[in-house]
């Protein structure tokens, strides 16, 4: 029995909808707030994974959630199947190159953790190397951290009866069509095995930075559950915006207002 068995993939009973949809309009305002003090701070950086089975709503997480922060302060990252290049180097050499500089908050949808999940479900790699990214996994996300990076890893956790409903909508839903992926049944086929693999994941790489299971089948609760956390984990984090330049610019204010009158 692992730890995905014991966490329902549902809201708990009697959650009030209507109130965390309204808390999840006010920690989005102050996500907003936050993202801009550590944009011009520019001291330390959020990198947040999302990880999930199929249809497990990364996509939506990303819209809804994070949709009205500003731009300028954050970069989404979707990983795929590694190309042939990609796959001539080590495993973490795409990855790397999209983590967050200071400053910047980065989404992941998906992760480093495809390239321990896929080839162990699908034995790709014999098992010394797979028990390897593991340790290199580890050690990256160390040394992410020694740099600033603050590290968040959602797993968004929906039960197998609501993937189907899912999948299904996006051969019957227009605007869900482009979703479907011819791979998506045969992939569902194997829910077991991803499984399996999920819960060493947790087992193997949480003890410094351990993963969040989020209940996702509804979807109000899933976003409310991840901007909350996000949110309440940064306010503890000591921002400020510089001092040092205002103190400065201030000694050329008389030089402003001398321009101004010259207009």
């Amino acid at each position: 029995m692992g730890i995905l068995n014991e966490i329902s993939t549902k809201a708990p009973e009697g959650f009030d909808k209507r109130l965390a949809e309204r808390k999840l309009n006010a920690y989005i305002e102050q996500l907003q707030s936050l993202q801009e003090l550590m944009y011009a701070e520019n001291k330390r950086s959020l990198f947040i994974i999302l990880q999930g089975m199929d249809a497990a709503g990364k996509d939506s997480t990303v819209k809804h959630v994070f949709g009205q922060i500003n731009p300028m302060g954050i970069r989404v990252k979707s990983f795929k199947k590694p190309t042939d290049e990609e796959y001539s180097h080590d495993f973490l050499k795409r990855i790397h190159k999209h983590t967050p500089s200071t400053g910047m908050i980065h989404l992941f949808n998906r992760s480093h953790y495809e390239d321990v999940l896929v080839p162990r479900v699908n034995k790709l790699f014999p098992e010394d190397i797979i028990q390897r990214r593991f340790d290199h996994i580890n050690a990256f996300e160390s040394m992410l951290v020694d740099n600033k990076t603050i590290i968040l890893k959602f797993f968004l956790h929906i039960s197998k009866e609501e993937q189907v409903l899912r999948l299904k909508k996006r051969l019957t839903s227009p605007n869900k069509l482009w979703k479907n992926d011819p791979s998506d049944i045969s992939e569902a086929k194997k829910w077991n095995d991803y499984i399996t693999v999920y819960e060493e994941i947790f087992e193997k790489c949480s003890k410094k930075l351990p993963w969040i299971i989020v209940p996702s089948d509804d979807k109000w609760y899933r976003n409310y559950t991840i901007a909350k956390t996000i949110v309440e984990l940064l306010k503890t984090v000591p921002m400020k915006y510089p001092s040092e330049p205002f103190e400065k610019n201030k000694l050329n204010i008389n030089e402003i207002e001398k321009l101004h009158n010259e207009e």
